[in-house]
């Protein structure tokens, strides 16, 4: 059965083992050094052979699309931990300052991507719709208890974060500037004197 680049079929753990290095090397290799490295240099990062690489991941974006995908799940998989938490405004803004954290430290490696023509914005379409579904269960829960400002809307919200981490990123700012930038987001959506509940 054929599945997705994002998509981790049932696997022996050391098949499991060898998929996470292979994610964590390339990662590490297209963020560095651009997504022209070759997979050979690729899987000598992960410690494993290039044919192992492509059982994996037969061409180099269905690579490119896992590790998106790995990073959208594990946001994901947060969002959905935080929408239980006891109280709401702080899960929404520990949400938004590790959302931030990850879109900076991972800003090179999405450059590279979109200047050769990847275009997850369409390939990942669905699971961006979904965290932007979480983020307004977040932020929702998060007014609800009287803790962020009602008049914020989910997608103002995202453009607040997102473009506060683009902003850090032009003017060649640190990931601690962009998460003071975050940090400044939030401060703004906290209403007068409130306290978490």
């Amino acid at each position: 059965m054929k599945t997705e680049p994002g998509e981790i079929p049932h696997m022996r753990s050391d098949a499991m083992r060898n998929r996470e290095r292979i994610l964590e090397a390339a990662e590490a290799a297209f963020s560095a050094d651009g997504v022209s490295v070759p997979i050979d240099t690729v899987a000598e990062r992960a410690g494993v052979g290039v044919g192992t690489v492509y059982r994996h991941f037969p061409t180099k974006e269905d690579l490119f699309e896992a590790i998106v995908m790995t990073r959208l799940e594990g946001l994901l998989a947060l969002a959905r931990d935080e929408a239980t938490a006891e109280l709401p405004g702080k899960a929404l803004f520990s949400y938004l300052q590790e959302f931030a954290r990850q879109a900076s430290a991972k800003h090179d490696l999405f450059d590279a991507m979109g200047a050769a023509g990847i275009d997850f914005k369409t390939r990942c379409a669905e699971k961006l719709e979904e965290m932007k579904a979480r983020i307004g269960i977040l932020l929702s829960r998060a007014q609800a208890a009287g803790s962020v400002r009602q008049d914020t809307s989910v997608d103002e919200l995202i453009g607040l974060v997102v473009g506060s981490c683009h902003a850090a990123s032009l003017a060649g700012l640190d990931d601690d500037a962009c998460r003071r930038m975050v940090g400044i987001v939030c401060d703004g959506m906290r209403v007068p004197a409130a306290t978490y509940r």
